[in-house]
């Protein structure tokens, strides 16, 4: 799964074509011109009102609202981004394997399904958005449609998107081809509603497994793929009104919590931008680079000092491996094991706050996302001493005897270089679980000090830059939103089936608390090596938390397993994508690190063991 650009041919934008290629870039442009103006806006609003409370103790009653309405927006246009740009989440670890016409009729027909989607909801969202109308907000006293008219109208975007691309990049008869199986496959699904009807609940492994399946293995992405089984199964085998989905989409995308993510992915963009992250990894490296395999433990703990602030494992790793892997492979290190490395503490540093897994999981769950910052990073630190282990044991022969060890003075200067960088990360987490600020306050907080160290301090700010990570930042927030907007309607149609309860039911049969763990665990690596952390969490979450708390497993316990499960399964080839996308930043061939990652995820589970048999590290600071 990635999100990486479709393979077709470029059409000849002559004549008409020339016109629709004009057609598409004004529109993207201004999409993406609004979208990025969004971002911006969501961060005065946000910092105007953290400033007004706590600097002028005179609460603004509106910016929470406000903030809201724009994020649906933001969401929304964020996902035409995305899906324009090709950027939503996706599996393609077989159609790799495809070549030529073949290659081209899946990746069309990718399209063409996520436009099929676009199509069929269109009307139920402008029915949601009309009934919404009566609703008016307390605080700035407007009518919700304006809020809820972003769904219809992105939807509609999409589409309209969705049809130029096919238009400008696709072969004219391979788009027929794909237009043709998806309308017959959907003219087949409604001729047997009938039938379907009266299969009960083995509609539930037609659609969410069935459709799902077919659907994320042949490259539709995993957010249309959710909703298109959601939409079948809710359509055809019962009676609820589509506008009822929609309304589901509406809940799942309007967390205020959420919001923490697109200011903490610019935060993360920020803090590369500036060269903060650079400082930190120079320290750690002067500290720790003379001893044996040093620079991979500088790789590993400047992977817990950045992780989770991007909202982007590949960002976090793109801001360490520039750095590290150059001199990492003039001391002799193979290109193999640190990309392997590099991929394993992807996985490692996924509970470390201020994760964007954690904020999803406490968005869904309602678990204390200020517990689950307190609790997530000890475990990755148990995990990270594993990796150690094994770093050790690899290098425990390293000829050192052309390593220049670092001065005092040197680590004093790069330490005085690095201070403002080393204070963010510890600064955000301390005011999260003191309870100082929330997450989407101190995000906030977070991007104002980067700005001001960027300005001040590293006098490297790239004004030109900043727009399109704007827009960068409003790309990924949408395509993550939406597919938490659409996992919530595929779990609430879960809920309704009455398969919640099956499930309960199901896993209290296993023999108490460390067999449900440990299917658990199994479930999750399995789950986060196809669908990735946070379409799994957010579809799961809400059915196996309440069991757990059952059963006696505390929240932030089972949390931080199912994590760090999910991460194992995310990184691990051959099906992780979190593996591939750390070998397209590192630029290594994926064969060569395959190899070498075995040990490093023998040391990952046996973390991972550890957490999960220890419910202290988890829950012992809380």
């Amino acid at each position: 799964m990635q999100s990486s650009s479709v393979t077709l041919p470029l059409a000849s934008a002559q004549g008409w074509l020339g016109w629709v290629s004009t057609c598409d870039r004004f529109l993207g442009k201004t999409v993406e011109y609004f979208a990025g103006t969004l971002v911006l806006a969501e961060i005065i609003v946000l910092l105007s009102g953290v400033s007004a409370r706590y600097l002028f103790h005179t609460p603004l009653v509106w910016s929470d609202e406000l903030a809201s309405i724009l994020f649906l927006w933001l969401s929304m246009l964020g996902a035409v981004v995305a899906l324009r740009r090709s950027e939503h989440m996706r599996m393609t670890a077989f159609l790799s394997k495809l070549h030529g016409e073949t290659r081209a009729l899946m990746d069309t027909l990718a399209i063409v399904a996520s436009l099929a989607f676009v199509l069929l909801i269109l009307w139920p969202a402008w029915e949601y958005a009309s009934e919404e109308a009566m609703i008016t907000t307390p605080a700035l006293e407007i009518s919700n449609f304006w809020r809820t008219i972003a769904i219809p109208l992105g939807c509609a975007l999409m589409a309209v998107t969705t049809v130029m691309r096919l238009i400008l990049v696709g072969k004219p008869k391979t788009v027929v081809k794909a237009a043709v199986a998806v309308a017959a496959i959907i003219v087949l699904f409604v001729l047997a509603g009938p039938s379907l009807n009266a299969l009960g609940k083995a509609n539930l492994l037609i659609f969410f497994v069935g459709v799902v399946g077919v659907n994320v293995f042949a490259g539709v992405p995993i957010a249309f793929s959710f909703a298109l089984a959601t939409f079948g199964y809710l359509a055809l085998t019962t009676r609820t009104p589509m506008p009822v989905m929609v309304g589901r989409l509406d809940e799942g995308m309007s967390h205020l919590v959420l919001l923490a993510v697109p200011l903490f992915v610019f935060l993360g963009q920020l803090i590369e931008m500036t060269g903060m992250a650079r400082a930190m990894v120079q320290f750690l490296a002067s500290m720790l680079g003379h001893v044996r395999g040093g620079l991979s433990y500088v790789l590993i703990g400047a992977m817990y000092l950045v992780s989770g602030i991007s909202g982007s494992k590949t960002a976090d790793q793109a801001a360490v491996a520039p750095v590290l892997f150059p001199e990492m492979k003039e001391r002799g290190a193979k290109a193999g094991d640190l990309v392997a490395l590099l991929s394993v503490t992807g996985a490692q540093t996924e509970t470390v706050p201020p994760s964007i897994v954690l904020i999803t999981i406490g968005s869904v769950t309602g678990v204390s996302i200020a517990a689950l910052f307190t609790g997530g990073l000890l475990p990755a630190f148990v995990v990270g001493l594993a990796l150690c282990l094994v770093v050790w044991w690899r290098n425990r022969n390293e000829d050192l005897s052309k390593v220049k060890r670092s001065t005092k003075k040197d680590i004093a200067r790069f330490f005085a270089i690095a201070f403002p960088a080393l204070v963010l990360p510890f600064l955000i987490r301390f005011a999260v679980v003191g309870g100082i600020a929330t997450a989407t306050e101190v995000s906030t907080i977070g991007i104002a000090y980067s700005v001001l160290a960027g300005l001040l301090i590293y006098r490297q700010f790239d004004f030109k830059r900043a727009g399109k990570m704007l827009i960068d930042t409003a790309s990924l927030s949408g395509a993550i939103i939406f597919i938490i907007g659409a996992a919530t309607a595929m779990a609430w149609g879960l809920t309704q089936s009455g398969f919640s309860q099956d499930l309960a039911m199901l896993m209290k049969k296993l023999g108490g608390p460390g067999a449900f763990m440990a299917v658990s665990i199994v479930a999750f690596i399995i789950l986060g090596s196809v669908l990735e952390g946070i379409p799994a969490i957010v579809l799961f979450g809400p059915l196996l938390f309440p069991i757990a708390r059952e059963m006696g497993v505390h929240d932030v316990h089972y949390a931080m397993v199912v994590i760090l499960a999910m991460g194992a399964g995310l990184f691990s080839p051959p099906f992780g994508v979190g593996y591939y996308g750390c070998c397209a930043v590192s630029k290594v061939h994926p064969d060569e690190g395959i190899r070498y990652i075995w040990g490093y995820l023998a040391a990952l589970i046996f973390g991972l063991i550890i957490v999960a048999a220890v419910p202290w590290i988890s829950i012992g600071f809380l």
